[in-house]
């Protein structure tokens, strides 16, 4: 999610990365399981698009205590030539700009090249020349910490565990329990520096997110959130009717405590809580600033600065959630849902701690997955962990029975009663929570008429096809590109976060015109979406190399910004405004099994689409804004489900040219 856009959503996001990496593994411990997961990551995973809009910021204090990795090969990140950047910025809003637009932008560009631009890249260049990686932390601040929009919905994806059946409150119990030593098996693999190092070509891929999403915590303040990390935590808090209960889940001598007994633990918390607590927990579904107002309120007594305090130290949350009934036909839409929001104030949604890193909800009802807290890492630790949990308790029916036998019971975390102020903070909280997630619809598509296999048959890349299937459908609806996001990964560079792949291209424009022009053969259309498809992964490969043109432009602004310089013109131009306002906002998050991530859209008049596309399959996770007139997820779905069964056509009559081995 990202540039500076006045109206922007934020959606959520993980990593993208190519089909057919040339990637090898260094081991440090651990073997098969972790090698698969790894590779499967690296393979396929592609995070969330994620589109945010940059504020001037004001100083704000990050505590910086994550787990140490070594990793001295990691590159150092560029500042990439202006000329070349303004270029390639130029090839991107030609498809969403009228010819006499363009010509006006090709004004402004070469005056911003010569004049401004020209000023800001010297500073950049002198900024860039003393920091390992000058985007970093600039990008923490400008994309997530001064971002005041609530991080539920805007910022933070769900990402769902496939759905489980329960028979009753034992098996619900001894489930969780058994997904919280996954969990903390995982933590240990981090710390013990046991997760694969991956190369792309020469170059490896730094691996500190995952030391940073265990035991972190977004504070929020007001103008500017601080985030805090606690890696070296020993408990995770258990929330269920709106109480907040603390729970060891190592013992004294630092070994994992078995989950039979965390199990029993979890079901005394059930037993003991018969009735619904202050919903604390709602406060951190609301915009960042008056969370930041009401943490003030119910942070004046010592014993709330401690509960607090307690909460944000935990290595993760663990949401029990009310039992809440399915309607027939929509039991995945409310299933990522629940993971997005809570469902509503009459619901989960108290039932939350919004500002964690990791949140694990568990429903009686079978829905499973977590709720991630966007700022310290992209999607693929999280995404990484549900497969190697789900994994592990597939293969082994015992897992979790060998751990320490030496726990604690768990001990309830107190909150005194709230002022007048304070209650006025829950009221608002709920009341907006409600109404977000009125506003909020969501379809999961899960087509069934082809996957990877046949995409890979035509000798095409997957997320490309996906990516075009996208564009095609959004021009079929709206007779017009959209400007489309997805997150490219920057992990060949210490510290790296993302950059945007540009999926809307020249290409893709033809492609989507052909598709609907009746005089076009099906012959000239599947040329057509070859040629986009090629030009899609041209530029993800860029993006992947750091050559994207988002985060470049992103820097001279900053520049202008902290130096006390006019916000250059070119940043209201008509392709500036209009390429970074994504009313496509996509990703890839891959997963073998029947699970996906969603995500609200970065946009009022937008849609939002994480997809997992299988081997036979593909799930996608589609969301629109109800207030907005003009987008309709419903329609959407149908429209992109007969997309792809178009593209599928139009390659079955023109089968990929049989290359000769002589």
């Amino acid at each position: 999610m990202l540039i500076d856009r006045s109206k922007t959503r934020v959606s959520p996001t993980s990593e993208r990365i190519l089909e057919k990496p040339d990637a090898e593994m260094k081991f440090r411990g651990n073997g098969k399981l972790l090698w698969n997961l790894t590779k499967n990551s690296f393979a396929q995973q592609s995070p969330n698009g994620i589109a945010k809009k940059v504020l001037p910021a004001s100083s704000y204090s990050t505590v910086q205590k994550t787990i140490p990795l070594e990793q001295p090969n990691l590159l150092k990140y560029h500042v990439l030539p202006l000329e070349e950047t303004l270029n390639r910025f130029m090839t991107t809003v030609e498809p969403l700009l009228t010819p006499e637009e363009f010509q006006q932008q090709k004004g402004i560009t070469s005056e911003f090249l010569k004049k401004q631009g020209r000023e800001l890249q010297l500073l950049l260049e002198e900024t860039g020349s003393k920091e390992k990686n000058w985007l970093a932390h600039r990008w923490l601040k400008a994309a997530y910490l001064t971002y005041r929009d609530p991080v539920t919905v805007f910022v933070s994806p769900g990402m769902t565990f496939p759905k489980q059946n329960f028979r009753d409150s034992r098996a619900f119990v001894d489930y969780t329990a058994r997904v919280i030593y996954g969990l903390g098996e995982f933590n240990d693999m981090v710390h013990a520096n046991q997760i694969p190092i991956v190369k792309m070509g020469k170059n490896e891929l730094d691996n500190s997110q995952f030391g940073k999403v265990f035991g972190t915590c977004r504070i929020p303040r007001r103008g500017t959130d601080e985030i805090v990390y606690n890696p070296d935590s020993d408990y995770v808090v258990v929330i269920y009717k709106n109480h907040f209960y603390q729970l060891k889940i190592y013992s004294k001598e630092g070994k994992l405590i078995a989950a039979p007994c965390l199990a029993a633990q979890l079901e005394n918390i059930l037993l003991k809580e018969t009735q619904v607590g202050v919903p604390y927990g709602i406060l951190t579904t609301d915009s960042r600033d008056n969370w930041a107002e009401a943490y003030e309120y119910l942070a004046e007594t010592p014993g709330n600065r401690d509960a607090l305090k307690t909460i944000q130290s935990a290595l993760f949350t663990v949401s029990l959630d009310e039992g809440t009934s399915l309607k027939d036909g929509e039991e995945t839409d409310e299933l990522i849902l629940s993971l997005i929001h809570g469902s509503g104030s009459k619901r989960n949604s108290g039932n939350r701690w919004m500002d964690k890193t990791i949140q694990l909800v568990v429903n009686p009802n079978g829905n499973v997955g977590f709720t991630y807290e966007h700022s310290p890492a992209e999607g693929q630790p999280i995404a990484m962990m549900m497969d190697y949990v789900v994994q592990k308790m597939k293969e082994d029916p015992s897992f979790g029975q060998t751990g320490s036998q030496d726990f604690a019971p768990a001990q309830k975390i107190q909150f005194s009663s709230g002022n007048k102020s304070l209650e006025k903070s829950l009221n608002v909280a709920q009341a907006n929570v409600d109404k977000l997630a009125d506003a909020l619809q969501m379809k999961v598509l899960k087509f069934t008429g082809f996957g990877k296999d046949f995409i890979k048959k035509q000798r095409l890349g997957p997320d490309s096809f996906v990516q075009m299937a996208l564009q095609l459908a959004f021009y079929k609806m709206h007779s017009e590109p959209p400007a489309q996001y997805e997150s490219a990964h920057l992990r060949i560079f210490d510290g790296g976060r993302t950059e945007t792949i540009r999926s809307c291209s020249n290409e893709s424009l033809a492609f989507s015109r052909a598709m609907q022009d009746p005089n076009a053969t099906d012959q000239e259309r599947a040329a057509k979406l070859r040629e986009a498809v090629v030009s899609h992964q041209t530029y993800a490969k860029l993006a992947l190399q750091g050559k994207g043109v988002d985060r470049h432009l992103l820097g001279l602004k900053l520049m202008a910004q902290e130096h006390s310089k006019p916000i250059p013109e070119f940043f209201k131009s008509p392709g500036f405004v209009k390429s970074s306002h994504f009313r496509m906002s996509t990703s890839q998050v891959a997963t073998k099994y029947d699970a996906f991530m969603g995500y609200g859209p970065a946009t009022d008049d937008g849609y939002a689409c994480c997809y997992n596309p299988r081997d036979n399959d593909i799930i996608l996770a589609i969301s629109a804004w109800r207030h907005c007139p003009i987008t309709d997820h419903l329609k959407f779905a149908k429209t992109l489900e007969q997309s792809f069964f178009e593209m599928k056509n139009v390659l079955e009559k023109n089968p990929p040219e049989i290359k000769s081995k002589l």
